[in-house]
């Protein structure tokens, strides 16, 4: 329930206090009251140790099934709202990397008196299993490793208790060893040990990290043993700062204690965060701020609008009361409606001490929003050709080498996974020579996923088709392997990237007879590459009986061409179908010849299909695309490039009880063919358009974005982008059901109006956009214009998080390819939904 009761009271103390006599020193005494009240230490029904502005996790996020260590697990710290430190826990080695070995850990115990939080783990193929146990003390924790064996002689040297810190947070502060003192590098700079392992970069009983800092500052002392500091940053460049005690031999019971003390300032409260499109708005639509408020703060009741002048000023033009919506996660929400605002203009706006970037409001102000998607980040993210912008060389042409097959019956570390058969004329290890064309690599990292390169064809088609993209910004030769940003060519650029996707697509089918998996680098070392492309491989294909440093010719011995996966799977093949069939409607103005490539393809693949049994085989570490959803979006892109074929009709129809069943997913795509199907299809599509609808309008009640707000590892901006084409494409079918501002939401919060922060979630786009960010350049702390992070992930129980400064969170800051295409489509729906209704 949501109710603006809190924000009444509130402003009702408010009032109280500063309307009878001494009333500054009443409110004074209330803040004092509830400081004193403050202050214990103590477990929540959450089970999170809380201090007034200090939370303490254990074991609350689990380490990740398939990538490790992702920074999100163990003993965590949350001091003023920022996430400092995490991975408290047993590790087994000072900085370990990401693929190293976790532990598993169950069976989280709040002591009936609370006075101790504990929980079970487990090194299996090690042979270790401890208990780790949270402790409250009056001005801190204790944390202890408690062992019922000793530990075994391969572990002695090994085994450490370990808790690491954010390094953004410490870069240029000081730390205390004991009497001893140093600085936080921003650059890590060794000593390193001749094993590859950092030395440690001091070491004492006690630490106090970053005392000049009072936000940050936390103090960890040992009982006995020393903590050593290291810097994982001499081995990764995603390593944070390490504190380190060692298990002694021999010992049982509490065989490592710390206690930890996090500078705690009872008064502080976290500033307000008013939340808002960074591009802007168009006059007549709706414009709705969301500020998100620390529940002990004082919170004003209005919030005011300024327009910039020309001289530099600030006008007043609404001053009006904001609205409470309620509580969600940790914070409490309020909404500031300022719709009347129409004057196109610049204004900022103000509420609670705290003041935005300026953001316009004007008729245009949607126009090319996706622009530096299209004209940059897809370009960057070419496969298989050099890429230029002026005097910059984004990458030379890569993976020239591609591919060799990978071995069967085999699962890679990065969730790929190959059957127990290749499903292809080659052995393991074999060269596939054809397969060094098109694509795009996936994200920060430099595969080829099948499934998401045809879901950015699908967009790119339906950008062409449903919004006109017609700008040519780049130049592509793909017999030259050259692109060459800001230089037109002539040809519309979506139509180049899409011949691109096509390429590797048909490539495919030319050689297997069916689409594959994906393409990914076979080891660690290759994969972990940053920079440079171009350099991830030699470029030269493998030959067994050359030595490492021989070449012959175009082959090499270095077996560092990266692997196919080439199971064949059914929804898949869909997938590819649906993405060759769309293609082919907007190629053939292009290309007539890969237009009918395409659809012939795309005809085949569905025919042979329906002619055998379905394939279900998990290829990737998630299911991928559902087969249902798979197939009806197949059957939907190819009813309408072959003209209303009655195959895919008749298909479409039985799946009626699918897409009422799953409408969720299947719903808009129904509402793409209405012209073709019967008057059954289109009252079951019409049905499944309200319940989409219906379930829109209840997101708003849900969270104070109104939007779907990821609760997984991962962050959920795509998710969102996709949910708000997906109401504009039931708002063409079904206008009277579905109006507008469903996709206006989406819009607004991938542009700054999501929690956390008002950042911009595409970087480059918007007056405050996400400026550090995990591309395949996050060595450097940088971005790549257009490219749209994931966003805030929710660290259980309820800690919203989006980290500005620190780029290897790949969950909150990766871009992902498909992710921003579905950018290009929100963004250019909510151009035209707002131009529909322009005076």
């Amino acid at each position: 329930m949501h109710s603006d009761s809190w924000l009444t009271s509130i402003f009702s103390m408010q009032r109280l206090a500063f309307n009878h006599g001494g009333g500054m020193l009443l409110a004074l005494s209330l803040t004092a009251i509830a400081h004193g009240a403050e202050l214990a230490w103590q477990f929540t029904d959450k089970e999170v140790l809380q201090a007034p502005d200090v939370s303490v996790l254990l074991f609350h996020n689990a380490y990740h099934p398939v990538f490790g260590d992702q920074k999100m697990s163990g003993v965590e710290l949350i001091l003023r709202d920022q996430r400092i430190a995490t991975n408290g826990d047993v590790r087994l080695s000072a900085t370990p990397a990401q693929w190293d070995a976790i532990p598993t850990c169950a069976h989280r115990v709040l002591a009936r008196d609370r006075s101790a939080l504990t929980i079970e783990c487990a090194y299996s193929e090690q042979g270790l299993s401890y208990q780790l146990a949270l402790m409250p003390e009056a001005d801190g924790f204790r944390l202890a490793v408690r062992l019922q064996q000793t530990l075994s002689p391969q572990l002695v040297g090994k085994a450490g208790l370990n808790l690491e810190f954010l390094p953004a947070r410490y870069f240029g502060k000081t730390y205390l060893a004991d009497s001893a003192s140093g600085v936080f590098a921003r650059h890590p700079s060794g000593p390193m040990q001749r094993s590859g392992e950092p030395q440690a970069l001091a070491a004492g009983r006690t630490f106090v990290m970053a005392p000049e800092d009072p936000l940050v500052s936390v103090t960890v002392s040992a009982e006995t043993g020393t903590i050593q500091l290291y810097d994982g940053r001499n081995q990764a460049q995603n390593g944070w700062f390490v504190l380190r005690t060692m298990i002694p031999e021999g010992a049982t019971g509490d065989v490592v204690v710390w206690h930890v003390r996090p500078r705690t300032l009872p008064g502080w409260r976290r500033a307000p965060v008013i939340t808002y499109n960074q591009v802007g708005y168009t006059p007549e639509r709706a414009k709705v701020a969301v500020i998100e408020l620390d529940p002990r703060f004082e919170a004003p009741t209005s919030a005011r609008v300024l327009q910039i002048l020309a001289d530099g000023s600030e006008r007043e033009v609404l001053r009006t009361p904001v609205t409470a919506w309620g509580a969600w996660l940790r914070y409490r929400y309020a909404r500031f409606d300022f719709s009347a605002v129409r004057l196109p203009g610049s204004y900022v706006l103000e509420y609670g001490g705290q003041k935005t970037a300026p953001f316009r409001i004007a008729p245009d102000v949607y126009d090319g929003l996706w622009r530096a998607s299209m004209a940059t980040y897809l370009p960057e993210q070419m496969d298989h050709v050099k890429v230029r912008e002026a005097y910059r060389i984004w990458h030379g042409a890569s993976h020239l080498d591609d591919a060799r097959q990978a071995p069967t019956s085999y699962t890679h570390f990065d969730g790929y996974k190959q059957a127990e058969t290749t499903d292809s004329p080659y052995k393991p290890g074999d060269h596939i020579a054809g397969l060094n064309v098109g694509g795009w690599y996936d994200a920060g990292d430099f595969d080829l996923r099948t499934q998401t390169q045809t879901r950015v064809i699908l967009d790119l088609v339906a950008a062409r088709e449903q919004f006109g993209l017609n700008e040519d910004d780049t130049s592509v030769d793909e017999r030259a392997r050259a692109v060459e940003m800001r230089k037109p060519d002539g040809v519309p650029d979506v139509i180049q990237q899409i011949q691109h996707g096509v390429a590797l697509l048909l490539a495919q089918y030319r050689i297997f007879g069916h689409s594959i998996p994906g393409i990914i680098e076979p080891t660690l070392t290759e994969y972990t590459h940053l920079g440079d492309a171009a350099s991830q491989t030699d470029g030269r294909v493998y030959d067994a009986h050359l030595g490492g440093l021989q070449t012959s010719g175009d082959a090499s011995g270095v077996p560092d061409d990266r692997w196919a996966f080439t199971t064949r799977t059914t929804a898949l093949s869909y997938d590819a179908a649906g993405a060759l069939a769309a293609a082919s409607r907007v190629l053939r103005a292009f290309d007539p010849k890969v237009a009918d490539e395409c659809l012939s393809t795309a005809k085949r693949a569905w025919a042979e299909e329906h002619a055998r049994a379905p394939v279900l085989f998990r290829y990737f570490n998630t299911t991928g695309t559902d087969l249902k959803d798979a197939e009806v979006e197949a059957a939907v892109e190819l009813l309408i490039a072959s003209g209303g074929d009655a195959i895919y009709r008749a298909r479409l129809e039985a799946l009626r009880p699918t897409i009422l069943e799953r409408y969720r997913s299947l719903a808009p795509l129904a509402g793409r063919v209405l012209p073709y199907m019967s008057a059954e299809f289109k009252a079951d599509a019409r049905e499944a358009a309200r319940r989409y609808a219906a379930g829109a309008d209840q997101l708003r009640r849900d969270n104070p974005y109104g939007v779907p707000i990821s609760e997984g590892e991962w962050g959920g901006s795509a998710e969102v982008t996709r949910f708000g084409v997906d109401l504009y494409q039931l708002h063409r079918a079904f206008p009277d059901l579905v109006d507008a501002s469903h996709t206006l939401d989406a819009l607004d919060y991938v542009l700054g109006r999501h929690p956390v922060s008002n950042l911009s979630y595409v970087s480059t786009v918007g007056t405050e956009s996400k400026l550090v960010a995990y591309g395949n350049n996050r060595a450097d702390y940088t971005f790549i214009p257009g490219g749209m992070v994931p966003g805030i992930v929710i660290v259980k129980p309820d800690f919203p998080e989006l980290t500005s400064d620190w780029p290897f969170f790949w969950y909150e800051n990766e871009y992902v390819v498909d992710a921003v295409t579905s950018f290009v489509l929100a963004s250019n729906a909510a151009d035209a939904l707002t131009k529909e209704v322009q005076p």
